[in-house]
């Protein structure tokens, strides 16, 4: 267990960190190693409260762990890491247990479809009998079981904890039953009793890429099915201030028009993968916004700080969610983006933080920093041949996410 460190008297402070597959997990790496050299007055690895979301429960199981985001880039974008060894090909190694285990059952479910075709032809026809067989399509590609194994690794060693119980903090990791649909919180009683790997690895087990995760005879995936961020149990526990990190937001064409007649045609010519990840980031967001508006009026008490992607963002949303490829110029890209961030919202953020002992350091904001100088000059090269987004448009959509965080602080 990570030891104690002195507190001083301030607000209670949750975290939520949300879904957002591997380039997700990438995104939030960046965007807390910026967090954490610009807010005065918490560690990011000694708050109240961790509360994580699939891909976000990787890094919020890191944290309460005592590992910092600056280590984690070191072990999960730049490997240089020697005590903790990774290779991002160890998560994508397809799931043989369970094709073997579908293949095995399949002689029975032909034989079954055409008994009932044979018998039954008018009741059941052609397709509902062949429709059998598709219970032996596997219910993932890939094998998630090293998830656990490898984080079991991580968090048995270095004076590090596997056990909820153990923590000096809280930690909240969320799956979904799936088969009751409700939320589930590791962590809490009844449910701490698990192994906080084998959490992370079952609030991460998205649906047709990772099989269902079986814990105590129930079958658990992806946590971010019910909701993005899960905020209200940061709230429950009586967080004064909560600090969100939502890496996966809709595209915004407007913010990123280059030019060319058929810039605004760019989503439609993506095909099918690029329309369905436009209307899942459009559908998690809608639902995100919605929560905090409830959250505003339901916890007057409390406030809640978001940071996330600007909607015009072609790098991020046009990257593969699930490649662990270039992840560590991504990285660069969220570190940069949140540092911005944090620069053009100052005004609206410093009266909200400091209710709660904390600044911001703008001298950290104005010094020109970097993750890496790989990145440096990659990031930079991208950025001077990309054509610039309408500069007018991106000022009034910032705008107006300015105005909607101040009405939802007077509220």
């Amino acid at each position: 267990m990570p030891p104690a460190s002195p507190r001083t008297a301030r607000s209670q402070i949750g975290l939520n960190l949300a879904a957002g597959g591997p380039l997700g997990a990438i995104y939030e790496v960046g965007a807390l190693c910026a967090l954490d050299e610009a807010l005065v007055g918490i560690e990011l690895t000694d708050l109240d409260v961790y509360v994580g979301v699939s891909a976000g429960s990787f890094i919020a199981a890191a944290l309460a762990n005592g590992i910092s985001p600056r280590e984690m880039y070191r072990i999960f974008i730049t490997n240089e890491a020697k005590d903790i060894p990774f290779e991002p090909d160890q998560f994508l190694r397809p799931a043989y247990r369970e094709y073997f285990r579908r293949a095995m059952g399949l002689p029975e479910l032909m034989f079954d479809a055409f008994w009932d075709f044979i018998t039954r032809p008018r009741e059941v026809g052609l397709t509902g009998a062949m429709m059998q067989l598709a219970h032996a399509i596997p219910t993932g590609l890939f094998d998630n079981s090293e998830i656990d194994r490898f984080l079991t690794r991580v968090f048995t060693s270095g004076g590090r904890t596997n056990d909820f119980r153990a923590l000096r903090n809280k930690l909240y990791i969320v799956a979904t039953d799936l088969d009751t649909g409700r939320s589930v919180k590791f962590g809490e009683p009844g449910y701490d009793h698990v192994a906080i790997s084998k959490a992370v690895q079952a609030s991460s087990a998205l649906p047709g890429l990772f099989p269902p995760v079986e814990i105590d005879g129930d079958h658990f995936v992806d946590g971010a099915l019910k909701k993005t961020l899960h905020t209200s149990i940061s709230l429950d526990e009586d967080a004064n201030l909560v600090i969100c990190v939502n890496p996966i937001v809709p595209f915004d064409s407007r913010l990123a028009a280059t030019g060319h007649p058929d810039s605004r045609d760019r989503l439609m010519q993506g095909g099918l993968p690029v329309v369905l990840s436009q209307t899942f980031r459009s559908i998690i967001h809608s639902r995100m916004r919605v929560g905090m508006q409830r959250y505003a009026e339901a916890y007057e008490h409390a406030d809640i700080v978001l940071f996330e992607p600007s909607h015009g963002d072609q790098e991020i949303f046009f990257s593969n969610v699930f490649s662990y490829a270039d992840r560590e110029n991504m990285c660069e890209h969220a570190y940069q983006h949140t540092r911005e961030d944090l620069r053009q919202r100052a005004d609206l953020l410093e009266p909200i933080l400091a209710k709660h002992g904390v600044r911001i350091n703008h001298e950290a904001l104005e010094e020109e920093r970097w993750l890496s100088q790989k990145a440096y000059h990659h990031y930079w090269r991208k950025f001077d041949d990309r054509p610039q987004p309408d500069a007018g448009i991106d000022k009034l959509y910032h705008t107006l996410n300015q105005l909607d965080q101040w009405l939802q602080t007077r509220r």
